[in-house]
């Protein structure tokens, strides 16, 4: 302020002499003005005048450059403060600014009545940007619970009003957690809102945490008090802090917390104190194993692997009851001693080594077998200790790398299974050596002398290949089976014969099992019960003659002779061509009766008399029927129907008997042409849609839309289906279904006809396809029984086959396939 008045009286007195020289001037112009003017001074004073002011100018600039000098030095002290202060201002708004943004947070400030300023993520509120109401509080309501709100409401306005601060969590309608801290500071209030949800979701983590340690140690503790064997833990005093159940049992302590209370202990001191001990011998070994100390548990004696082991709040420990343990052992060992006795009166050498390959048990045939010294033996030597020393009493098998065969004799201990192997002593005898790993480890050895067994097996075998290579030079077939019922020899001629395989009869089969491969040649049954009964009988021993028919159409006689201990000689002869003279005579005297009665059968039956008035009888019922000569009643329109479906009844079958005639007499040709599967089947499936609709019978089609078509007959395929279809309602009942299949694959087409009526039993299904076979099977069907025998003559016409598939209850499948490729010329149809 000195300052400023200072410039102001510079000023202030540089314009005074300013002022001053200018009055001067002017007053003294007008004083003189008349001299000057008289005189002609005027021009002189004039200059004077303009000197004078002049020098006031000058004098008044200099003073101002001055005073303007020194202000310009003290304002750039000034900025160059200010510029400072500045600086640290803006350093400390970064620091404000990024710890504001170190966390999800907002600041609002409310300076008197003003517009709150808001800083911080304004995201906060749920995505929702923070602004004023127009009443100066925050539109809280629109992100916060409605209770929550109204709190934080309030207490702004409590803040904004009195300076109360506070402090409390909300929650977002998005469910996060918001902390609100309010505090008055300078005069302004101050509101924090900071987001605190992950701090929320960690504090729930660790509760959850905390929870399910509290349940996992109260299951621990369930469980602990549900085993049989007492547990305890102690305290760093070495007081009892908690037991068990079965502790509180064991020392009838009545409840668990009397037992910690009282220190009742399962453990005297004495066994304590050697826990203790060998607790301590264990840190510095690091071993830990349980002791077994005897204590009394619930009044009695009991001997108890206990163990106890120390842990970061004390020790724990647990005893479990061995006594039956202890008891059951001394009965093994009693057993084991009676074992060795018995094992020392055996023939057969035994030796056991333990784990270490030492000797810890031989019998006296062992000693006697290798001639060992007992003093030797009692001194427990090493397995490959006595392979040494029988090595070098030559008392071994010869080895030309003794080494490899020690190795691979002793790696029988690293074994899982049983090795059995033979040694060939220089002495002449034969040994069968089986090591036997022990459930303990080590290995039980069984040394048997065969030697005496495989001079008499040697014989035998010898005996058997002269009787072997006797029989094989035979022509005919021969085989012998053994009392047992197992083949002991097949010739040559036998197995080629039955197609016998070479490793089947090196594996002695059973006698089932050979007629079961025989009989895949001559399927009759009846001859091989009676061979099986001379090979396998017991009461009688008597010889047997039967024939046998093979499938390529040999004929042979079988002769079955009983040999000593047991054993049965089983010869074939081939009389295929005597036999083949008598079947073709039999077989063409039969083929021309068969021939004349059929002849006899369709004169008698079927003629052109009795068609042609079948045809009339038809034709006026049909004229009738359609009332074209009258009007008639009900009762005759039901009488021209019954005659109607009768003539047509009796027309189908005059036409099958001349169709099963033609083929019969070879004169039946098909007219073969491309054919529409689809068109076929809906052709036939026509002709019983009145059936099926008073049978109260569904029908159902698989038939691909693909299907496509073949060359056949067509009005044969049609006919085929008609029968079957007929064949399959007339068998059903109401309510049921019949089903037609049709699948094609490359090389053949298979129509299939299922009905789900009551089946066929096997004898009845077995001649089901022979003419004139008609059973009703329990329904109102009837027939002459000649439909299914035309199906499968029409079908073999076509060169295809006829397959049934029918059991009681189970319902019927016909199946008809028909070759695709071109067929070959037509086949007489099998009688």
């Amino acid at each position: 302020m000195g300052v400023d008045r200072t410039v102001r009286a510079m000023v202030c007195t540089g314009a005074f002499v300013v002022a001053m020289g200018i009055d001067r001037v002017g007053a003294t112009e007008v004083a003189l003005e008349p001299v000057i003017s008289a005189a002609g001074f005027g021009q002189h004073t004039h200059n004077a005048a303009s000197l004078a002011i002049l020098i006031g100018m000058t004098v008044f600039a200099t003073i101002l450059s001055l005073l303007h000098m020194r202000e310009r030095g003290r304002w750039s002290r000034r900025e160059r403060e200010l510029v400072t202060e500045l600086g640290l201002l803006r350093g400390a708004h970064d620091r404000a600014e990024m710890l504001l943004n170190s966390e999800r947070q907002v600041i609002i400030t409310w300076t008197g009545r003003d517009d709150p300023t808001i800083e911080g993520d304004v995201g906060l509120a749920d995505g929702r940007r923070l602004g004023d109401t127009g009443t100066g509080l925050l539109a809280f309501n629109t992100w916060l619970h409605v209770a929550d709100a109204h709190a934080l409401e309030s207490a702004v306005e409590t803040l904004r009003a009195r300076g109360t601060g506070f402090r409390f969590s909300l929650r977002s309608h998005s469910g996060r957690f918001i902390d609100a801290q309010g505090q008055a500071l300078s005069g302004c209030a101050i509101l924090r809102l900071r987001e605190t949800t992950e701090e929320h979701r960690e504090l729930l983590d660790l509760r959850l945490t905390l929870d399910e340690a509290k349940r996992g140690l109260s299951a621990l503790g369930s469980l602990l008090d549900a085993i049989p064997q007492p547990v305890w833990r102690r305290n760093r005093d070495g007081a009892l802090s908690w037991v068990n159940t079965a502790y509180v049992a064991a020392v009838e302590a009545g409840t668990r917390e009397a037992a910690v209370a009282g220190g009742v202990e399962l453990l005297d001191r004495q066994a304590r104190d050697l826990i203790a001990r060998e607790d301590g011998k264990r840190l510095v070994t690091g071993g830990r194993a349980a002791l077994r100390l005897s204590a009394v548990v619930a009044g009695g004696r009991r001997v108890l692997d206990v163990t106890e082991t120390a842990v970061e709040s004390g020790r724990v420990g647990i005893a479990v009851d061995v006594s039956e343990l202890e008891s059951v052992r001394a009965d093994l060992q009693r057993q084991m001693d009676a074992n060795v006795r018995t094992l020392d009166q055996l023939p057969t050498a035994v030796a056991m080594f333990d784990a270490r390959q030492r000797l810890i048990f031989h019998n006296a045939a062992y000693r006697q077998l290798w001639d060992l010294d007992q003093a030797f033996l009692d001194g427990r030597p090493l397995d490959g200790e006595i392979l040494d020393r029988l090595r070098a009493a030559r008392k071994l098998p010869e080895q030309a790398d003794f080494k490899s065969w020690k190795a691979d004799v002793l790696a029988a201990y690293r074994a899982v299974e049983a090795n059995e192997t033979w040694w060939y002593l220089p002495d002449g005898r034969s040994l069968r050596v089986a090591a036997d790993p022990n459930p303990q480890g080590g290995l039980t050895y069984l040394f048997d002398d065969v030697s005496e067994n495989m001079k008499l097996e040697s014989r035998y075998n010898a005996l058997m290949r002269v009787q072997a290579e006797t029989l094989d030079t035979l022509k005919e077939p021969v085989a012998v089976f053994g009392a047992d019922g197992r083949l002991t020899f097949a010739n040559r001629a036998f197995a080629t014969l039955w197609r016998l395989d070479p490793a089947t009869l090196t594996e002695r089969p059973r006698v089932d099992v050979v007629i079961a491969a025989c009989r895949e040649l001559s399927p009759d049954e009846e001859p091989w019960l009676d061979i099986r009964g001379a090979i396998t009988g017991l009461e009688s021993r008597a010889g047997l003659t039967c024939r046998l028919e093979v499938v390529d159409g040999t004929v042979l006689d079988c002769a079955a002779q009983p040999l000593p201990e047991g054993a049965t000689l089983l010869t074939l002869i081939d009389i295929t061509a005597s036999v083949n003279v008598e079947r073709a005579l039999t077989d063409k005297n039969d083929a021309l009766e068969r021939t004349s009665r059929l002849r006899d059968t369709f004169v008698n039956h079927v003629s052109y008399e009795l068609r042609s008035p079948l045809t009339n009888i038809i034709g006026f019922t049909q004229l009738l029927g359609d009332e074209t000569v009258g009007a008639l009643n009900e009762r005759q329109r039901e009488y021209s129907g019954h005659i109607m479906r009768s003539s047509g009844a009796l027309l189908v079958m005059i036409n099958d008997i001349l169709d099963l005639a033609s083929i019969d007499a070879g004169s039946l040709e098909l007219s073969r042409e491309v054919v529409d599967v689809r068109a076929t089947v809906d052709a036939a499936v026509r002709g019983l849609e009145d059936r099926l609709a008073d049978s109260a019978i569904s029908l159902a089609l698989d038939v691909p839309d693909d299907i496509g078509t073949f060359v056949a007959d067509g009005k044969r395929v049609r006919q085929i289906l008609f029968n079957l279809l007929s064949n399959a309602v007339g068998f059903s009942t109401p309510g049921q279904e019949v089903r037609v299949e049709v699948r094609r694959s490359d090389s053949e087409l298979t129509l299939a006809v299922v009905d789900q009526g009551a089946g066929m039993p096997a004898e009845v299904a077995a001649r089901v396809f022979d003419r004139f076979e008609s059973h009703t099977l329990g329904t109102r069907h009837r027939g002459v029984g000649l439909g299914l025998s035309i199906v499968r003559s029409f079908v073999e016409l076509h060169g295809g086959r006829v397959a049934l598939d029918t059991r009681p209850g189970a319902g019927t499948r016909v199946t008809c396939s028909f070759p695709i490729t071109e067929p070959s010329p037509c086949r007489a149809a099998a009688e």
